[in-house]
């Protein structure tokens, strides 16, 4: 299974740049901490680059400003290319998928109101969010498993063999 999940800082501004055919697109660098910190020396961070498309990449440009911390989910991406040298070279990123805000407001987001709390969660099928409106309120928080009663579930019969 490929799947990434990252807690970093922006480096950079994310710019917004378009394709020949007018898709959406963005690369970033995201500074991550190691977990290991050697004893007398500074944390050490890896510097992971990441694309977007799509609508996460137009999420990812109007809210996101260097130095902010973000969250993603997203996949290993890998490309070969050949340098101005003639040498054969593999390039690794970060395809990201859903993007998430990783700090509040007061730690420094400096977001405004009526901007999304949650964040993007893409995928290339997914319709525009729309961003103009604010975010609802809920009067009762949505059940999770943890809380429902045994009555809520079904059982499932089934004659059938299985293999193991």
């Amino acid at each position: 299974m490929n799947m990434v999940c990252l807690l970093g800082r922006l480096t950079a501004d994310p710019e917004l740049r378009h394709t020949q055919s007018q898709v959406p697109v963005t690369s970033f660098t995201l500074a991550v901490d190691r977990a290991y910190q050697p004893k007398g020396q500074e944390r050490q961070a890896d510097f992971i680059n990441v694309v977007a498309w799509r609508q996460t990449a137009e999420f990812v440009t109007r809210y996101f400003h260097k130095g902010q911390r973000l969250a993603l989910t997203g996949t290993l991406q890998s490309r070969r290319y050949v340098d101005k040298d003639g040498n054969n070279r593999t390039a690794y990123e970060v395809v990201a998928d859903n993007v998430f805000f990783a700090e509040s407001k007061a730690q420094g987001g400096g977001f405004q109101q009526g901007y999304p709390t949650g964040g993007y969660q893409g995928g290339y099928q997914s319709p525009a969010p729309s961003y103009d409106s604010q975010v609802p309120q809920y009067s009762e928080a949505p059940t999770a498993f943890a809380t429902a009663a045994p009555s809520d579930f079904e059982e499932i019969v089934t004659d059938d063999d299985l293999p193991f």
